[in-house]
């Protein structure tokens, strides 16, 4: 009979442990104890829950997960407003799978976490152990809370199993169990984490209070809306598909699990421990900032995502100067690099409606703003524009460091604009039929010495000051069904969009910019969209997108029935610089008509919120709508078939 990967790890009677230093870099085991021998003292609490830590989804690393394409396994969007690979979840193929690596890696990742827990308990001194037990219950609630997000109800991990045990052979727990579940962790979490602090741990990467508490905020305000928009329309009866919709004794309501969402938030405000990294602004001395002041100041937000150490990037800044980070997975260029090719890959590219959705520094969307330059002109969609959309944008012919362009590395030292024409510059193919001008550079690497494809070893940020910024917004603005007051806008999310160079948020601006779209003939933006629109511009490529699509209750309306769109090669009938602009190295057109037969959009798209842009024709296609699949079913993912067949308690999701 075949066995099961969650079997095994659940009957697991050994774990290894790894002798680490504080910054749980050396992931390689280097001993292993018997849980009979272990446990005896502190130091071997705080090695166990050091190595809870590399256990999430990050950069893939030795041992890793990487995506269906086999590149890497960074917590991105697949399919939804990037243009990198799609994933089954989205489209393409919609039946359930035998196995599924996401729930029997995360069973795996359970079973240490419970029984650093369970040892805990028979532990003399519950002080003096607090920090690595907290920790642990904060890995026991971000495993579920994936879980949760991947598949609704499913067997709660909260003991060390064995045969007999309900995870093994009984049913799913509901949705609410979970969350519950997750929420009743967190609070221990918490409470025993009151001395372990971003000040104490120097923020190096270890699970603190903060993040806890902004965790917290993080499950609290995608239960309370998956609540309020989805209910109970895709757990099933938990008799025949699904779940089920049972609520445990205590579950909060909307209301309390928003409130305590903004409560969570205001306290990591006001804590002053974090700030929002913007310190690429000193440009007296960056040779050839003269030429181009704006260069950047506008890509202080890409550096945000790329630091590593002095030589990545133009000032000398190194990762210490990254005060945003409230929860990240800690990388280095030597004891652990991202194994992942990040840098060639393009891994988090603009779908045409994502770089539509950034707005002017008017405040306004493109198609209402007088600012906005248009689509035909080269890089004019760029101009007057959000810096976050220039910050990881390849824009078309300009100069930046890059490894993996036509020379190897950045050298900060010399001036880039003395270099010949087409070194280091963003050159768009459209050649085979490519997206031209909207090339991501997110997570893409420029440092000096980087050797090769896999040795990037920037921090990746789960958890980071901005979104707590914008879940303060969202759960205010929720609370106030769809109000939210000036003050707390310019307390929240105005900050973000400062950062960004755009305008703020208030009331005066929706009320000028729905007497443009009246004049113009155009649907209502109002305050509840923008916040939305905000976390899709900030958080892209995050690992967030997908999650909020389905919690709002749209993802079948966004993800579905319509094609993928890329740049435009031609707008309205005026032809995009795309279609006669020359290859600076082989002096060769850039784009082939014939490359892109059965390629360009002929329709126009709009999208459920009346505030966003609409799609051109003339766009070109990334995927054709016969793909795009998404469908309610898909909010929440099948079963592994494999898990059925071993405990036929498990009642599929429904539809699959």
């Amino acid at each position: 009979m075949k066995t099961n990967k969650i079997i095994l790890s659940l009957l697991v009677s050994t774990l290894l442990f790894t002798s680490c230093e504080d910054k749980f870099l050396n992931l390689e085991p280097l001993d292993s104890q018997s849980e009979a021998i272990y446990f005896k003292k502190l130091s071997d609490f705080q090695n166990a829950a050091n190595n809870l830590h590399p256990n999430v989804y990050a950069f893939q690393t030795n041992g890793g997960l990487a995506n269906a394409n086999n590149t890497y396994a960074i917590n991105f969007d697949w399919g939804t407003d990037l243009v990198s690979a799609g994933n089954d979840a989205v489209s393409g193929i919609n039946a359930a799978g035998t196995a599924d690596v996401y729930w029997d890696q995360t069973y795996q990742w359970l079973r240490p976490v419970n029984i650093l827990i369970a040892k805990g308990e028979q532990y003399a001194n519950q002080d003096e152990i607090a920090e690595p037990v907290g920790q642990a219950y904060f890995f026991r609630a971000w495993h579920h809370f994936f879980l949760l997000k991947r598949f609704g109800g499913v067997p709660i991990a909260n003991n060390v199993a064995d045969l007999n045990d309900d995870i093994v052979t009984g049913p799913r727990s509901s949705r609410y169990e979970v969350v519950k579940q997750i929420l009743d962790d967190l609070d221990v979490a918490i409470s025993k984490l009151s001395k372990t602090t971003v000040a104490s741990t120097g923020n190096d990467g270890h699970v603190t209070i903060e993040a806890a508490k902004a965790f917290k905020a993080r499950v609290c305000l995608f239960a309370a809306t998956w609540d309020k928009y989805v209910g109970t329309k895709t757990d099933g009866d938990g008799t025949a598909t699904g779940a089920g919709s049972s609520k445990p004794t205590g579950y909060p309501s909307v209301t309390d699990m928003l409130t305590t969402a903004k409560n969570l938030s205001k306290e990591i405000i006001d804590g002053g421990k974090f700030q929002l990294w913007d310190r690429v602004r000193e440009l007296s001395d960056i040779p050839g900032s003269v030429k181009n002041p704006e260069m950047y100041l506008h890509r202080s937000y890409y550096y945000l995502f790329n630091l590593e150490g002095a030589n990545s990037n133009p000032v000398g800044l190194d990762k210490s100067t990254n005060k945003e980070a409230i929860f990240r997975s800690v990388y280095d260029a030597v004891n652990r690099k991202s194994n992942t090719n990040l840098t060639h890959t393009w891994p988090a590219a603009f779908t045409r409606k994502l770089a539509d959705m950034y707005l002017c520094t008017d405040g306004m969307p493109i198609h209402l703003s007088p600012l906005f330059k248009g689509f035909t002109d080269m890089n004019a969609e760029i101009q007057n524009r959000d810096y976050r959309a220039e910050a990881v944008n390849v824009k078309t012919m300009d100069y930046f460091w890059g490894w993996g362009m036509y020379k190897t590395g950045a050298v900060y030292t010399t001036d880039i604009y003395t270099l010949p024409a087409g070194t280091y510059q963003g050159i768009p193919d459209s050649r085979n039929g490519g997206a031209p001008g909207i090339g991501g550079m997110k997570f893409r690497s420029n440092r000096a010495d980087i050797g090769a494809a896999g040795d990037e070893a920037a921090d990746y940020m789960h958890i980071r000051l901005a979104e707590v910024y914008l879940i303060y917004a969202e759960a205010t603005c929720e609370l106030g069904n769809g109000a939210i007051s000036d003050a707390d806008l310019n307390y929240s999310i105005n900050k973000v969009r400062a950062r960004g160079g755009v305008a703020p948020l208030n009331a005066a601006l929706i009320a000028q910019a729905n007497a443009i779209a009246a004049q113009k003939g155009f649907g209502n933006l109002n305050l509840l969209g923008e916040i939305r629109r905000e976390r899709a511009t900030e958080l892209y490529g995050e690992g967030q997108r997908l999650a909020d699509l389905c919690r709002w209750g749209i993802a079948e309306v966004e993800l579905a029935g319509q094609n993928r769109c890329g740049g435009y090669i031609d707008y309205k009938g005026v032809p995009s610089y795309v279609q006669t602009m020359i290859n600076p190295i082989d002096k060769k057109l850039v784009y082939v008509a014939s490359s892109f037969a059965g390629k360009i959009n002929t329709e126009r798209y709009t999208f459920s919120y009346a505030g966003l842009t609409p799609t051109e024709p003339g766009s070109t296609i990334i995927e054709q709508a016969a793909n795009r699949k998404f469908a309610l079913k898909n909010y929440l993912q099948p079963i592994p078939t494999d898990q059925i067949k071993l405990n036929p308690k498990l009642i599929q999701n429904p539809s699959w």
